[in-house]
């Protein structure tokens, strides 16, 4: 399997493009200059193009992935407002971009070259939405919104545009901040991290036909942390065992064992990372974790135990400045 780890850049605006071995040393391939700040990135599931989102002119710029994993820019399409998270539907149709300071959603056409094309379709009044999410069966769409305290939910039509879903909502705790989140690949359970209290909120999807709600709310932080909590991201491994979360202003990564086929979570322990760690990934076999030091303007690698999820720290790189999100593609 190959394996080529994206890593956004926004201040030096660049992405550096690398390339991951089977002991998860990364080789540098190219860097790439982007015409803006980029810093939201998506994968085609086909896996041939990979969609940047730029500010301050705001748009999306699709990028021809090659053989070896380099990029290409293939088009750009305009946006309304700054994006903040871009994802695909998973037929790879539709491109969704949520805008944090523009407290909207944009559906685009990927047409049948792969590239994203103008907004057809946009909801207004989604206040500080910070990310957008599909679910694994390709029906319903999940937005939190950090300043709201609630998780909007909508229906993905046959066309991939938005309607209405019931219920509407998920209702957080007052002040939690919702932010990031995954979805448990048995499809029953989602994983919400919540930036302004440092928690990670387990949600049963649909149990006994009742519809989502949270069922477990537990601590991303250490228990002597007092200072102000500042989460931002959170990721699976892919066999659904191992959950891990992030805190800018700690440093470091949370590990949880999920439980109970997806319905509990338990807190393993911590990890000190990269300086201000916003973004971070896990690579398509479950083997190696990518952390993205926004301050330090390193990326670190680590490798996961199969059997504790233990991270071990096994290299760091310099990449460009303030890198702020890491993707990663597997043939």
């Amino acid at each position: 399997m190959k394996q080529i780890v994206y890593v956004a850049n926004p201040e030096s605006q660049q992405i550096h493009v690398w390339k991951m071995n089977n002991q998860g040393m990364l080789t540098l391939l190219q860097v790439v200059d982007t015409p803006g700040q980029g810093q939201p990135m998506a994968i085609h599931p086909v896996k041939m193009h990979l969609y940047v989102g730029v500010r301050p002119t705001y748009g999306v710029v699709s990028y021809r992935i090659d053989e070896r994993g380099m990029l290409t820019e293939a088009g750009r399409m305009p946006l309304p407002s700054s994006p903040t998270y871009l994802t695909t539907n998973l037929h790879g149709k539709n491109l969704y971009c949520v805008s944090y300071s523009g407290n909207c959603l944009n559906v685009s056409p990927i047409d049948k070259n792969g590239i994203a094309g103008t907004p057809t379709q946009t909801l207004e009044g989604l206040s500080n939405c910070h990310s957008v999410n599909v679910d694994t069966i390709n029906q319903v769409l999940w937005v939190p919104c950090l300043k709201e305290d609630r998780i909007r939910l909508y229906h993905i039509g046959r066309l991939g545009h938005l309607t209405s879903y019931s219920p509407t909502a998920i209702e957080s705790v007052t002040g939690a901040g919702p932010r990031h989140m995954v979805f448990h690949p048995g499809g029953g359970y989602a994983y919400v991290i919540n930036e302004f209290h440092g928690t990670v909120n387990v949600i049963a999807i649909d149990p006994a036909g009742s519809g989502p709600r949270i069922v477990q709310t537990l601590d991303i932080m250490p228990a002597d942390f007092s200072s102000t909590r500042w989460a931002a991201d959170i990721h699976l491994t892919p066999d659904g065992c191992w959950l891990y979360c992030c805190d800018r202003t700690a440093s470091i990564l949370s590990q949880f064992a999920v439980l109970k086929d997806g319905g509990a979570l338990n807190l393993i322990g911590h990890y000190e990372t990269e300086t201000q760690p916003r973004g971070f990934n896990i690579d398509m076999q479950g083997r190696f974790l990518v952390a993205a030091g926004q301050k330090s303007n390193y990326i670190a690698v680590y490798s996961i135990a199969p059997q504790t999820g233990k991270l071990t720290p096994l290299e760091r790189y310099a990449v460009g400045q303030g890198p702020a999100w890491v993707s990663i593609l597997a043939r």
